[in-house]
C-alpha cells in the first residue's frame, strides 16, 4: 500500500481533529479520528473505558485499533496516547506520512481545561507536565514531519502542512 495517508500525532489539545477535518477537505481526502473509532468498537467514551478497564488496558485497546486501520487517501488524527503502541506506529508509519503537531507545555495547559474529560491517559500521580515530558520524545521519534504550531492559527498551520507534504510527496 502506498504512503498516502497523513497521519498527525501529539499532545491532546495540539489541534490533530480539528486541523485533521480541514486537512482532509483542503486536500480532497477522507477524515478518520482514531479516538471515534475505538469509542464506537468498545461502545464507551475514552475516559469510561479508562476508568473501568484501567490505563493498559486502554492503551492495548487503542493499539489494536489504529493497527487495523487500512485506508487510502485519508486523514488520520490519533489520539494522543497512540505512541505507546509500538505496532500501532509502526503500522501508521507504513501506511502513511505522520506528522507531529508540537506546541510548548504552556500552550497545551492553556488549551485542555479538565483533562479527565478528554479521556487523556495520565498514569497514577502523573500530571500535565509530567505527561509531556514523557510523551514529546516518542512524537519526535515516530514523526516524518514536525510542525512547531506555537504562535500558529490553524490557517498557518494548514498552510504549512500541505507545503510539507506536497514536497514529500512529489
Amino acid at each position: 500500500m502506498k504512503k498516502d495517508n497523513i497521519v498527525l500525532i501529539g499532545m491532546p489539545g495540539a489541534g490533530k481533529s480539528t486541523i485533521g477535518v480541514i486537512l482532509a477537505k483542503v486536500l480532497g481526502y477522507q477524515f478518520i479520528d482514531a479516538d471515534l473509532l475505538i469509542q464506537e468498537k468498545e461502545g464507551r467514551l475514552l475516559h469510561e473505558i479508562i476508568s473501568s478497564d484501567g490505563l493498559e488496558r486502554f492503551i492495548q485497546i487503542e493499539n489494536e485499533v489504529n493497527q487495523s486501520i487500512q485506508t487510502k487517501h485519508t486523514v488520520i488524527a490519533t489520539g494522543g496516547s497512540v505512541i505507546y503502541g509500538e505496532e500501532a506506529m509502526n503500522h501508521l508509519r507504513s501506511i502513511g506520512t505522520v506528522i507531529y503537531l508540537k506546541l510548548s507545555y504552556n500552550e497545551i495547559s492553556k488549551r485542555l481545561g479538565n483533562i479527565m474529560q478528554r479521556g487523556v491517559v495520565l498514569k497514577e500521580g502523573q500530571d500535565l507536565v509530567g505527561l509531556y515530558e514523557e510523551r514529546c520524545p516518542f512524537y519526535q521519534l515516530y514523526a516524518d514531519i514536525v510542525i512547531d504550531c506555537e504562535n500558529m492559527d490553524i490557517e498557518s498551520t494548514m498552510e504549512t502542512i500541505v507545503e510539507r507534504v506536497h514536497t514529500i510527496m512529489e
